[in-house]
């Protein structure tokens, strides 16, 4: 399970794809723009019957680059992923982070795989997919792509959901630079927001804490008073989607994935750590409303005097 989204903020069910699936669908794939290749020389056969022997074999060549790289390259940038052989058979090419592929790493997959799938009759592919403990070929690595399945049973992927942050909180990114956030950190803020219903209530605390203050620490976006870690987290990831949507062509969405249902419950499922003698008050759940005070503030009650523990400045105390 890779545990991966979208950058749509559609689940794919995080189930890396197995060597059988990907070379059936390389096969297909191989068929059909093999096919079109052989078309395109006899066309090409025709029309260069007056060239010398030079210029046929110059007209080959770039043919040959064309049909055999250039549209397996253009085919999976445009539909984001898939393949003839991948649509076929259910999967789907992300990027590490889980969103779609883009021409770079389409392109760097498609020049490996002229002599990883090609000149080695996939020989190197299927060593490099067993050596890989996610399945990925050396176009994959090289790339910082995976292959998914996207054709799983609507339970598995609904186990997988994401949280939808606070009504009040959907626009708080607005404006924000987001640019400086590694994908690493989004995938880290996947896996956590999918997971949370699974954790132990302090370890899911502690573990929003601290992405929470590396989000901080990269984008500068403040922090409201008395806010939970995983709405906060939610609302950045639905800002980052939504932003997703418009640099993929569709039309910008509210800034949360309205689809989306956590697990175990509402938002508001996630339980905050228990209360200690150190702290007055346990955090805040995910739904509460913003108290009245500036951003970046500490959202607990001060504790027992001389045993209260200094917030994190980015608004979160942990528990003790």
């Amino acid at each position: 399970m890779s545990g991966l989204v979208t950058g749509e903020a559609v689940a794919l069910g995080v189930q890396t794809a197995k060597l059988p699936t990907r070379a059936l669908a390389v096969v297909v794939d191989l068929v059909v723009f093999w096919s079109v290749y052989l078309a395109v020389l006899v066309g090409l056969a025709v029309a260069t019957v007056g060239l010398d022997e030079a210029a046929a074999a110059a007209v080959a060549v770039a043919a040959y680059v064309l049909v055999l790289v250039g549209v397996p390259v253009a085919v999976e940038t445009l539909s984001r992923g898939r393949s003839p052989g991948k649509l076929l058979f259910g999967l789907r090419v992300v990027r590490d982070d889980g969103g779609p592929v883009r021409f770079r790493q389409a392109l760097v997959r498609g020049a490996v795989g002229v002599f990883e799938l090609q000149a080695s009759m996939g020989v190197v592919a299927c060593v490099a997919s067993l050596v890989s403990a996610r399945g990925r070929r050396l176009g994959d690595v090289f790339a910082g792509t995976l292959v998914v399945r996207e054709r799983v049973p609507v339970r598995a992927a609904a186990g997988r959901s994401l949280p939808a942050p606070p009504p009040w909180l959907a626009g708080h990114f607005e404006g924000v630079d987001l640019s400086a956030v590694p994908n690493g950190l989004w995938l880290a803020v996947r896996q956590y927001l999918s997971r949370t219903g699974q954790l132990d209530p302090a370890a899911a605390w502690s573990t929003g804490v601290r992405l929470a203050d590396d989000l901080v620490a990269r984008s500068g976006a403040p922090v409201p008073q008395g806010v939970h870690p995983a709405a906060f987290l939610a609302a950045a990831l639905a800002e980052r989607q939504s932003r997703e949507r418009a640099k993929a062509g569709g039309a910008p969405g509210t800034g949360r994935p309205s689809h989306a249902v956590p697990q175990g419950g509402s938002p508001s499922a996630a339980p905050p750590p228990p209360p200690s003698p150190a702290h007055a008050a346990a955090p805040p759940g995910p739904s509460a409303p913003p108290a009245t005070g500036a951003p970046g503030t500490a959202g607990t009650a001060p504790g027992a005097a001389g045993a209260a523990e200094a917030p994190r400045a980015t608004g979160f105390a942990p528990p003790a």
